[in-house]
């Protein structure tokens, strides 16, 4: 029976691919900048191969995050919040997903950002009314 990745590592990964995503990097970019192929940094987004600590500073370097990026903002492995962050990450990590986040990002307006955000949340929400056609 194959061992199964460390939580830990499934979740460093995660982070790597969701900011080499969101920074439009290759695998084959981010694994030629760290001296490896990029088959290794697939693994490393998987969290089949572990990313040791001197490794895990390159990457934040090159992606631009402080080593801390790939473990805040997580419950522990397992529990409800971590399995919602997958879900998160798996999304962010889309082209739908890093298309959207782009384009948010490029909004130059905190307030039209804010009411974006109300829209988009009353609509997940089912309160938003969409039948009504604007004049």
């Amino acid at each position: 029976m194959p061992k199964q990745p460390n939580p830990i590592d499934v979740q460093v990964g995660e982070k790597i691919r969701m900011r080499r995503r969101l920074l439009g990097i290759s695998q084959e970019t981010l694994g030629t900048a760290l001296g490896v192929t990029f088959q290794q940094v697939q693994k490393y987004e998987k969290g089949t191969n572990r990313v040791s600590a001197s490794r895990l500073q390159n990457v934040a370097e090159i992606l631009g995050v402080p080593p801390s990026y790939f473990f805040s903002g997580e419950g522990e492995p397992g529990d409800r919040e971590s399995a919602s962050a997958t879900e998160i990450a798996d999304f962010v990590s889309s082209r739908e997903g890093l298309d959207l986040n782009i384009a948010y990002s490029r909004i130059g307006s905190r307030a039209l950002r804010r009411r974006i955000l109300g829209l988009v949340t009353a609509l997940a929400d089912g309160t938003a009314d969409v039948g009504n056609e604007m004049p």
